[in-house]
């Protein structure tokens, strides 16, 4: 398995693994991570079997403390000098679960915002998933307040390093 960054090139096949792990309502947009990867391509990371893209993390940094549903949408919103590290999604196709690739995705982009001097890291994610979370250091912050993506009750969750 390899770990990179992403690059435009890899557009396609980081839709299509978004489009196997969300519902519509929830799933980015291919557009929507052709501007992502414009604006934070580096804070992007793909897993690869061979050829095949089989997972992802991806979220861009900001001083903002909170993450709002406003932050997937608008992808210039990036500040590289940002204190927090967001992360947007948390994505693995379903024949690939369960191999803790997805965990060490999470630990590639947590490594990388403390090499970087990020105050921490921010997520929401569904109740079910909050265990999960904070298996990785995640502290649960309470149903969000800023953010209803897709319709959903989403925590927030917060790892400060």
């Amino acid at each position: 398995m390899e770990i990179r960054k992403a690059t435009i090139n890899d557009l396609a096949s980081i839709a299509a693994v978004e489009a196997e792990c969300f519902p519509p309502a929830e799933a980015a947009t291919k557009e929507e991570f052709a501007g992502r990867i414009k604006y934070y391509g580096d804070h992007f990371w793909l897993m690869f079997d061979d050829e095949k893209l089989v997972a992802f993390v991806d979220g861009f940094v900001t001083d903002e403390a909170d993450l709002t549903d406003e932050m997937y949408e608008k992808a210039d919103m990036h500040d590289e000098n940002g204190k927090w590290q967001m992360i947007f999604g948390v994505n693995t196709i379903p024949a690939y679960r369960e191999k803790r690739y997805a965990g060490q995705l999470l630990e590639a982009a947590i490594r990388d915002a403390k090499a970087q001097g990020r105050k921490g890291l921010v997520l929401t994610c569904k109740e079910r998933l909050v265990h999960y979370y904070a298996k990785f250091g995640f502290k649960d912050e309470g149903v969000s307040d800023k953010s209803v993506h897709g319709g959903v009750v989403w925590h927030q969750m917060r790892l400060v390093l």
